[in-house]
C-alpha cells in the first residue's frame, strides 16, 4: 500500500500561499446526457451564467461537468438513468487548461452497461487513475441535507473531497469497503457457528489497516480545520459560535497509526458476536460522524433551515480550501442556483468570500436573470430551453 503519511498531511493542510494557477473549462461537449442532447460550450476564461427555467436543463449541465470529475452523478442516480430515454448511450469530454489533464471524456452504454474514460486520449487501466482530472466544487440549495441528513451524508462528503485530494485516501477507502463487504458476506454465509465466525475474523485485519488510514485522514483534517469552519460560518452571517468535531466510538484518543490499528482490531473482534447476529459491522470508520455544532447545539437537530444552509456552504468553501492544496489550482465553481432562500446579506457575503478566495472559473446556473447577484453580473449568460444552450443575446 502507499505511504500514507506526506501525501495525505499535503491532501488535507490548508495552502501556505496562494497558487499561481486557474483550472478552466475550455471546452465542453454533452451528447444525450440526461434532456442534453448535443451542447457544444466553451466558457469564458472567467466564467458563465446558465439562465432558464427549473427542467429545462441547467443542473443537468452542471452535473455533466461535475461527473467528468467524480465519473459519476452527484445526485446519487445510475448510469442507466443518466442517458437520455432516446438515446442508447451518453458521451462527455471537457478540454481543459491549467488542470492534471489536458482532455478528460467518460462513455456509457446502456444495453452493456460499460463505461469508458479517457483521460489526455487514453483509456485509463482503471476508472479509478481519472478521478478528480481536475478540481470543481459544487454548491447547491440540496446541500442542506449534508447538514440535516444522517451521518452518512457527511462521511461521504469527507470521503470524496479526501479521494479526490489524496491517492493514499482513495486506496484505503477501496480497500475498506472490500473487507467491509467481504466480512458482511462472511456473516450470512449456512454452517456451523464456529466456521463462520472464523470467516468473519479473516477480514478485520485489513479492516483495522484500512481503516485506521480512512480515521486518521479525517480526524487531521477536522483539525485542520475547525478554526477556518467557525471563521468561515461568522463571516457568512452567523452570530453563534460554529464547531465541528470528528466523532468516533473507536480509540477517540488514539493518534498513533499501530495503536489506532490495534484499537480498530480490538472493537470488531469484541461486536463479532454481536455483528454476526445483527448481520452487520457496528464498529469502524463507516460509523462515524462529522459533529456540527452551533453555540454547543446539534445543528442537525437544533439548527434552524437557515443555519444549516450557513454550514453546508461552510463545509463547501473548505473542500475549495482542500482541492486548492491537493490541486495547486484554483478549483473550478459550480453553483446550481445556492443563493436560493438565502437573504441577500449573506448572498453578498458568500460571494465576498468566493472572491478573498481568489476563486477559479465560475460557472452559475439560476432560474431567471433577476436571481443573478450583483458580483456575477459581468459573467457571459446563456439561456438553456428544453436541453439546448445558446448565448443571450446583448449579454455581457
Amino acid at each position: 500500500m502507499e505511504a500514507a503519511g506526506p501525501a495525505l498531511a499535503a491532501g488535507t493542510a490548508a495552502p501556505a500561499a496562494p497558487p499561481v494557477s486557474r483550472a478552466r473549462l475550455v471546452r465542453v461537449e454533452v451528447r444525450d446526457f440526461r434532456n442534453l442532447h448535443r451542447v457544444d460550450v466553451a466558457p469564458p476564461v472567467e466564467g458563465m451564467i446558465l439562465v432558464g427555467e427549473n427542467g429545462q436543463g441547467k443542473t443537468n449541465f452542471l452535473e455533466a461537468i461535475h461527473y467528468l470529475q467524480l465519473l459519476r452523478s452527484f445526485r446519487g442516480a445510475r448510469d442507466t438513468e443518466l442517458v437520455n430515454f432516446e438515446a442508447r448511450a451518453f458521451y462527455l469530454a471537457a478540454d481543459l487548461a491549467d488542470a492534471r489533464a489536458r482532455t478528460v471524456s467518460a462513455g456509457f452504454e446502456r444495453s452493456s452497461k460499460r463505461k469508458r474514460v479517457l483521460v489526455d486520449g487514453g483509456e485509463t487501466d482503471r476508472l479509478t487513475d481519472a478521478l478528480g482530472a481536475f478540481p470543481a466544487v459544487l454548491f447547491s440549495p440540496r446541500d442542506g441535507g449534508i447538514v440535516a441528513g444522517a451521518a452518512a451524508a457527511r462521511r461521504r462528503l469527507l470521503d470524496v473531497m479526501l479521494a479526490l485530494s489524496a491517492r493514499p485516501y482513495l486506496v484505503a477507502l477501496q480497500r475498506y469497503r472490500t473487507a467491509l463487504a467481504q466480512r458482511g458476506a462472511a456473516m450470512r454465509q449456512p454452517g456451523p457457528a464456529a466456521r463462520v465466525e472464523q470467516s468473519v475474523a479473516v477480514w478485520e485485519t485489513p479492516l483495522a489497516e484500512s481503516g485506521a488510514v480512512l480515521w486518521l485522514a479525517r480526524r487531521a483534517w477536522v483539525d485542520a480545520h475547525r478554526a477556518r469552519y467557525a471563521e468561515l460560518c461568522r463571516g457568512i452571517g452567523e452570530r453563534g459560535t460554529a464547531a465541528m468535531r470528528y466523532v468516533s466510538s473507536v480509540a477517540a484518543g488514539a493518534a498513533d497509526p499501530g495503536a489506532l490499528r490495534d484499537a480498530l482490531r480490538d472493537a470488531l473482534a469484541r461486536h463479532r458476536a454481536a455483528d454476526i447476529r445483527r448481520g452487520l459491522t457496528h464498529a469502524g470508520p463507516h460509523r462515524d460522524d462529522l459533529a456540527l455544532s452551533l453555540d454547543g447545539r446539534e445543528l442537525r437537530t437544533y439548527g434552524s433551515a437557515g443555519q444549516q444552509r450557513t454550514a453546508a456552504i461552510a463545509l463547501r468553501l473548505l473542500e475549495a480550501d482542500t482541492r486548492r492544496a491537493a490541486a495547486g489550482s484554483e478549483p473550478i465553481i459550480l453553483l446550481d442556483d445556492p443563493f436560493a432562500e438565502l437573504d441577500a446579506g449573506r448572498s453578498l457575503r458568500i460571494l465576498e468570500l468566493l472572491s478573498a478566495e481568489r476563486s477559479g472559473q465560475i460557472v452559475l446556473a439560476v432560474p431567471r436573470d433577476g436571481d443573478i447577484p450583483l458580483g456575477l453580473t459581468q459573467l457571459a449568460r446563456h439561456r438553456v430551453t428544453a436541453g439546448a444552450i445558446t448565448p443571450a443575446a446583448g449579454a455581457a
